[in-house]
Protein backbone atom coordinates (compact mmCIF):
# COMPACT_ATOMS: atom_id res chain seq x y z
CA UNK A 1 0.00 0.00 0.00
CA UNK A 2 2.85 2.37 0.83
CA UNK A 3 4.36 1.76 -2.59
CA UNK A 4 1.08 2.66 -4.27
CA UNK A 5 0.81 5.85 -2.23
CA UNK A 6 4.34 7.00 -2.95
CA UNK A 7 4.38 5.81 -6.56
CA UNK A 8 1.18 7.64 -7.46
CA UNK A 9 1.42 10.48 -4.96
CA UNK A 10 0.89 13.21 -7.54
CA UNK A 11 -2.30 11.57 -8.82
CA UNK A 12 -3.74 11.24 -5.33
CA UNK A 13 -2.85 14.81 -4.38
CA UNK A 14 -4.29 16.18 -7.64
CA UNK A 15 -7.52 14.30 -7.06
CA UNK A 16 -7.63 15.32 -3.41
CA UNK A 17 -7.18 18.98 -4.32
CA UNK A 18 -9.88 18.86 -6.98
CA UNK A 19 -12.27 17.16 -4.53
CA UNK A 20 -11.66 19.92 -1.97
CA UNK A 21 -12.11 22.64 -4.60
CA UNK A 22 -15.30 21.09 -5.97
CA UNK A 23 -16.72 20.63 -2.46
CA UNK A 24 -15.98 24.21 -1.40
CA UNK A 25 -17.52 25.72 -4.53
CA UNK A 26 -20.58 23.47 -4.31
CA UNK A 27 -20.97 24.21 -0.58
CA UNK A 28 -20.90 27.95 -1.19
CA UNK A 29 -23.49 28.00 -3.96
CA UNK A 30 -25.70 25.29 -2.45
CA UNK A 31 -25.95 27.30 0.78
CA UNK A 32 -26.86 30.47 -1.11
CA UNK A 33 -29.43 28.71 -3.28
CA UNK A 34 -30.75 26.64 -0.41
CA UNK A 35 -31.38 29.63 1.86
CA UNK A 36 -32.87 31.59 -1.04
CA UNK A 37 -35.41 28.91 -1.95
CA UNK A 38 -36.17 28.25 1.71
CA UNK A 39 -37.10 31.91 2.08
CA UNK A 40 -39.23 31.70 -1.05
CA UNK A 41 -41.04 28.69 0.41
CA UNK A 42 -42.20 30.65 3.43
CA UNK A 43 -42.68 34.02 1.71
CA UNK A 44 -46.22 35.43 1.40
CA UNK A 45 -46.38 35.59 -2.44
CA UNK A 46 -47.85 32.35 -3.80
CA UNK A 47 -45.80 32.55 -6.99
CA UNK A 48 -42.59 32.48 -4.95
CA UNK A 49 -43.74 29.45 -2.99
CA UNK A 50 -44.71 27.69 -6.21
CA UNK A 51 -41.32 28.35 -7.82
CA UNK A 52 -39.47 27.12 -4.74
CA UNK A 53 -41.65 24.02 -4.52
CA UNK A 54 -41.04 23.12 -8.18
CA UNK A 55 -37.28 23.67 -7.83
CA UNK A 56 -37.02 21.53 -4.70
CA UNK A 57 -39.20 18.73 -6.07
CA UNK A 58 -37.15 18.54 -9.26
CA UNK A 59 -33.70 18.45 -7.72
CA UNK A 60 -34.65 16.31 -4.72
CA UNK A 61 -36.14 13.61 -6.92
CA UNK A 62 -33.66 13.40 -9.78
CA UNK A 63 -30.48 11.40 -9.05
CA UNK A 64 -27.31 13.44 -8.76
CA UNK A 65 -25.64 11.48 -11.54
CA UNK A 66 -28.49 12.28 -13.94
CA UNK A 67 -28.27 16.00 -13.13
CA UNK A 68 -24.54 15.91 -13.71
CA UNK A 69 -24.93 14.08 -17.02
CA UNK A 70 -27.46 16.67 -18.20
CA UNK A 71 -24.89 19.43 -17.74
CA UNK A 72 -22.06 17.32 -19.15
CA UNK A 73 -23.77 15.81 -22.21
CA UNK A 74 -27.06 17.55 -22.98
CA UNK A 75 -26.50 21.23 -22.17
CA UNK A 76 -23.38 21.44 -24.42
CA UNK A 77 -25.48 20.35 -27.42
CA UNK A 78 -27.65 23.46 -27.12
CA UNK A 79 -25.46 25.97 -25.34
CA UNK A 80 -21.87 26.06 -24.08
CA UNK A 81 -19.59 23.10 -23.50
CA UNK A 82 -18.46 22.59 -19.92
CA UNK A 83 -15.76 20.41 -18.41
CA UNK A 84 -16.50 17.36 -16.30
CA UNK A 85 -15.34 19.25 -13.22
CA UNK A 86 -17.72 22.14 -13.92
CA UNK A 87 -20.65 19.87 -14.77
CA UNK A 88 -20.13 17.84 -11.61
CA UNK A 89 -19.80 20.91 -9.41
CA UNK A 90 -22.95 22.50 -10.84
CA UNK A 91 -24.90 19.28 -10.44
CA UNK A 92 -23.65 18.85 -6.90
CA UNK A 93 -24.57 22.42 -5.94
CA UNK A 94 -28.08 22.21 -7.39
CA UNK A 95 -28.77 18.79 -5.92
CA UNK A 96 -27.56 19.71 -2.43
CA UNK A 97 -29.27 23.11 -2.44
CA UNK A 98 -32.69 21.44 -2.70
CA UNK A 99 -32.08 19.46 0.50
CA UNK A 100 -30.61 22.51 2.24
CA UNK A 101 -33.72 24.49 1.29
CA UNK A 102 -35.95 21.91 2.98
CA UNK A 103 -33.68 21.87 6.02
CA UNK A 104 -33.65 25.65 6.41
CA UNK A 105 -37.41 25.85 5.79
CA UNK A 106 -38.04 23.43 8.63
CA UNK A 107 -35.83 25.59 10.85
CA UNK A 108 -37.75 28.73 9.92
CA UNK A 109 -41.07 27.02 10.61
CA UNK A 110 -39.83 25.90 14.01
CA UNK A 111 -39.39 29.52 15.12
CA UNK A 112 -42.54 30.67 16.89
CA UNK A 113 -45.04 32.80 14.97
CA UNK A 114 -44.86 35.35 17.75
CA UNK A 115 -41.30 36.21 16.72
CA UNK A 116 -42.43 37.46 13.32
CA UNK A 117 -45.49 39.19 14.74
CA UNK A 118 -43.38 40.92 17.37
CA UNK A 119 -40.83 42.09 14.81
CA UNK A 120 -43.54 43.45 12.50
CA UNK A 121 -45.32 45.21 15.37
CA UNK A 122 -42.06 46.97 16.24
CA UNK A 123 -41.87 48.56 12.82
CA UNK A 124 -39.72 46.06 10.94
CA UNK A 125 -40.53 45.10 7.37
CA UNK A 126 -41.01 41.44 6.50
CA UNK A 127 -37.52 41.29 4.97
CA UNK A 128 -35.92 42.92 8.01
CA UNK A 129 -37.76 40.61 10.40
CA UNK A 130 -36.68 37.56 8.42
CA UNK A 131 -33.07 38.75 8.18
CA UNK A 132 -32.50 39.93 11.73
CA UNK A 133 -34.94 37.88 13.82
CA UNK A 134 -36.15 34.68 12.18
CA UNK A 135 -33.26 33.50 10.01
CA UNK A 136 -30.51 33.74 12.68
CA UNK A 137 -32.60 31.58 15.02
CA UNK A 138 -33.45 29.13 12.27
CA UNK A 139 -29.81 28.69 11.23
CA UNK A 140 -28.82 27.85 14.80
CA UNK A 141 -31.55 25.24 14.94
CA UNK A 142 -30.56 23.54 11.69
CA UNK A 143 -26.78 23.54 12.10
CA UNK A 144 -26.60 19.77 12.86
CA UNK A 145 -28.56 18.71 9.74
CA UNK A 146 -26.70 21.31 7.66
CA UNK A 147 -23.44 19.75 8.83
CA UNK A 148 -24.69 16.36 7.69
CA UNK A 149 -25.56 17.84 4.30
CA UNK A 150 -22.03 19.21 3.94
CA UNK A 151 -20.51 15.83 4.78
CA UNK A 152 -22.84 14.16 2.30
CA UNK A 153 -21.84 16.74 -0.31
CA UNK A 154 -18.17 15.86 0.09
CA UNK A 155 -18.92 12.17 -0.37
CA UNK A 156 -21.20 12.89 -3.33
CA UNK A 157 -18.37 14.77 -5.04
CA UNK A 158 -17.22 11.34 -6.24
CA UNK A 159 -19.81 11.81 -9.00
CA UNK A 160 -17.08 13.72 -10.84
CA UNK A 161 -15.41 10.39 -11.53
CA UNK A 162 -18.19 9.57 -14.00
CA UNK A 163 -17.56 12.71 -16.08
CA UNK A 164 -13.75 12.86 -16.02
CA UNK A 165 -13.75 15.50 -13.30
CA UNK A 166 -10.22 14.57 -12.12
CA UNK A 167 -11.41 14.28 -8.53
CA UNK A 168 -10.08 11.85 -5.95
CA UNK A 169 -12.29 8.97 -7.09
CA UNK A 170 -11.38 9.52 -10.75
CA UNK A 171 -7.68 9.51 -9.95
CA UNK A 172 -8.19 6.42 -7.79
CA UNK A 173 -9.75 4.62 -10.75
CA UNK A 174 -6.76 5.51 -12.91
CA UNK A 175 -4.29 4.29 -10.29
CA UNK A 176 -6.26 1.08 -9.74
CA UNK A 177 -6.30 0.21 -13.43
CA UNK A 178 -2.65 1.22 -13.90
CA UNK A 179 -1.22 -0.65 -10.92
CA UNK A 180 -3.65 -3.61 -10.85
CA UNK A 181 -3.78 -3.19 -7.05
CA UNK A 182 -7.44 -2.37 -6.64
CA UNK A 183 -7.86 -3.08 -2.93
CA UNK A 184 -4.88 -1.02 -1.82
CA UNK A 185 -5.83 1.86 -4.10
CA UNK A 186 -9.39 2.22 -2.87
CA UNK A 187 -8.34 1.86 0.75
CA UNK A 188 -6.07 4.86 0.20
CA UNK A 189 -8.91 6.75 -1.50
CA UNK A 190 -11.15 5.97 1.48
CA UNK A 191 -8.53 7.29 3.89
CA UNK A 192 -8.33 10.54 1.92
CA UNK A 193 -12.11 10.94 2.12
CA UNK A 194 -11.98 10.29 5.86
CA UNK A 195 -9.39 13.04 6.11
CA UNK A 196 -12.04 15.42 4.79
CA UNK A 197 -15.21 14.19 6.46
CA UNK A 198 -14.04 13.26 9.96
CA UNK A 199 -12.67 16.70 10.92
CA UNK A 200 -15.84 18.33 9.60
CA UNK A 201 -17.99 15.87 11.53
CA UNK A 202 -16.15 16.54 14.80
CA UNK A 203 -16.26 20.29 14.22
CA UNK A 204 -20.03 20.23 13.64
CA UNK A 205 -20.51 18.28 16.87
CA UNK A 206 -18.41 20.83 18.72
CA UNK A 207 -20.35 23.70 17.18
CA UNK A 208 -23.66 22.06 18.04
CA UNK A 209 -22.66 21.70 21.70
CA UNK A 210 -21.37 25.25 21.83
CA UNK A 211 -24.55 26.73 20.39
CA UNK A 212 -26.70 24.57 22.67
Amino acid sequence: MWQILTGYWSEFITGFGNTILCSLIAMFFSLILGVFFALLEVAPPKIGRAIAHIYIEIFCNIPLLVITMIFYLIIPQFWVKVSGFTAGTIGLALYTSAFIAETVRSGINSVGDGQMEGALSNGMTYVQAMRYVILPQAIRIVIPPLGNQMITLIKNSSVLAFVAGFDLMYQGDIVAFSSFQTIETYVIVGVFYLGLTLPLSYYMRHLEKRLA
